[in-house]
């Protein structure tokens, strides 16, 4: 009975012993809880950078005794601050934008030369295009067929030194219509240089063959005023474009000056009027032998002579007006004015 109660006991107590001593062994079979701590560096996105820093976790930096956490933040905003571009207001501040394509664009840049290299474009009006296109091939046709072959026979006869000498004495004679027009403009410099011009070259000038007044010593330059740029200074526009026969490219505005200009003429007084009709026509043909070739060069150069003739005469104009008063360029020989003028002019 004693043994058997031995036995019982025994059996119970084994398996105690046994639980005590597993717990007790460095081999535990239990699997610990998983730790909070990764002994790794983690990736820590900072919110207010375009860059992603890595930056020590807090549990790791706390035990390892490193910079702290803070510490650790600060250094990463000066090192992004480093390397981060500057800010959009900055980069508008200093630097220049860049275009759609590429190129580089500094605004200051663009606005100055849409205020001072680029030239205001006008255009007019054409109502009666099929008129003037009609008058535009009979001025060409009169110009090949009769002006150009009289002006090149002009020119093998008469040398070239003395045909600039007629076309200085025509442009002393019509003096009047300069100097009125300067004074109708206020241009008082102007006028007072026309009327040293006129005594200068009448004088010295042998009656105005020579152009003396024109000399670098004197230097008074032939300002070349009429009444319709009289009218265009006091605000009058062009209106429609028209195309005269014989008398070229014009507007309502030019016209009406042409007329002005015809009573301040000294051949207007002339009599009988063939004789002025006569002088004028000489006046053209010389005029002419001084600058054949200029109206083919922008014939040949234009798809359309007709437009670019009108679009020529246009735009000289407009500049005749605005640059009412400014000092104009050195006087060119007689015959060699503006292209669009000659070319206008056939």
């Amino acid at each position: 009975m004693v043994r058997t109660m031995k036995w019982f006991l025994s059996a119970l107590l084994l398996p105690a012993v046994l639980a005590v001593g597993c717990a007790h062994s460095p081999y535990a079979t239990s699997s610990p809880a998983p730790s909070t701590a990764s002994p790794l560096p983690q990736q820590v996105a900072v919110a207010s950078n375009s860059e992603q820093i890595p930056l020590q976790s807090p549990e790791i930096s706390a035990i390892s005794g490193d910079e702290s956490p803070n510490d650790v933040k600060v250094e990463a905003k000066k090192e992004t601050a480093a390397i981060s571009p500057p800010p959009e207001s900055v980069k508008s501040a200093e630097m220049p934008t860049k275009s759609a394509d590429g190129s580089v664009a500094d605004q200051e840049v663009l606005d100055y030369v849409e205020e001072e290299g680029e030239e205001e474009k006008v255009g007019i009006a054409d109502p009666l295009e099929p008129f003037n296109r009609a008058m535009y091939h009979f001025n060409d046709k009169l110009y090949f067929w009769v002006l150009k072959p009289v002006a090149q026979g002009y020119r093998k006869v008469v040398p070239e030194e003395a045909r600039v000498g007629v076309g200085n004495f025509f442009a002393n004679i019509t003096f009047p219509i300069r100097f009125v027009n300067c004074l109708l403009q206020a241009n008082f410099r102007g006028a007072a240089s026309e009327l040293g011009r006129f005594v200068i070259n009448t004088l010295w000038g042998i009656g105005g063959l020579l152009d003396i007044a024109s000399h670098n010593d004197i230097n008074l330059s032939k300002q070349d005023e009429d009444f319709g740029q009289t009218l265009g200074v006091f605000g009058l526009g062009q209106g429609i474009y028209i195309n005269w026969p014989i008398l070229g490219p014009s507007s309502p505005r030019d016209t009406l000056g042409l007329a002005g200009d015809f009573f301040l003429h000294p051949f207007y007084y002339l009599a009988p009027w063939d004789v002025s009709l006569g002088i004028r026509a000489y006046d053209r043909v010389n005029d002419t032998s001084l600058s054949i070739g200029d109206y083919e060069s922008l014939k040949e150069a234009a798809i359309d002579p007709y437009v670019a003739i009108r679009d020529a005469y246009v735009q000289y104009r407009q500049k005749k007006v605005k640059d009412r008063g400014v000092q104009p360029e050195p006087p060119k020989p007689r015959g060699t004015l503006s292209p669009a003028v000659d070319a206008a002019s056939p």
